[in-house]
């Protein structure tokens, strides 16, 4: 599970690379209101891939690091709490690296045109925008990613069902 939840973050922040990288898109660099001015999302960027360079080391089997205890009577141990610690570590960083990609596709949305989305994108735009306001200057965007991240977390999924009308 660690392993697994640790790629699916590393391919959020590849996602992430994608967007803010002037060379691999004809977005502003960084999403920037004004490049060269100022930062965008450049350093979301570093720290989501701070938080997948962790999210590595702590997919680590706990398990290859048995040591022998109790008197020698339990002679291999699981390691299993501090196995499960770092997966609930790894899900933490793996959210907050989907809230920095859904930050930055948002900033992305808004160059690009919103009224181009289908219904269900369009009402989870119109959700997400409501809980981290678009980049207009660099600012500290830490509050950002944490409210972002507690939403995902909290969010009923099937409020996007692609079913519903959308309402304006």
């Amino acid at each position: 599970m660690k392993i697994a939840i640790a790629e699916l973050a590393n391919i959020s922040e590849r996602r992430v690379e994608r967007l803010v990288n002037p060379q691999l898109n004809d977005l502003p660099p960084f999403l920037s209101p004004e490049p060269g001015l100022q930062s965008g999302a450049m350093i979301m960027q570093y720290c989501a891939a701070s938080l997948v360079s962790e999210n590595k080391t702590l997919a680590h089997p706990a398990s290859v690091d048995s040591i022998p205890s109790s008197a020698n009577q339990e002679d291999h141990v699981s390691m299993g709490t501090i196995g499960a610690r770092h997966a609930y570590q790894i899900l933490q960083n793996a959210r907050r690296v989907l809230a920095v990609e859904l930050i930055c596709a948002l900033q992305a949305v808004e160059y690009r045109g919103p009224e181009k989305m289908a219904g269900a994108t369009h009402r989870f735009y119109k959700a997400a925008r409501k809980q981290v306001p678009s980049i207009t200057k660099d600012r500290i965007f830490a509050k950002d990613i944490e409210k972002t991240q507690l939403w995902l977390q909290e969010m009923n999924w099937q409020d996007y069902n692609s079913t519903k009308k959308i309402t304006q």
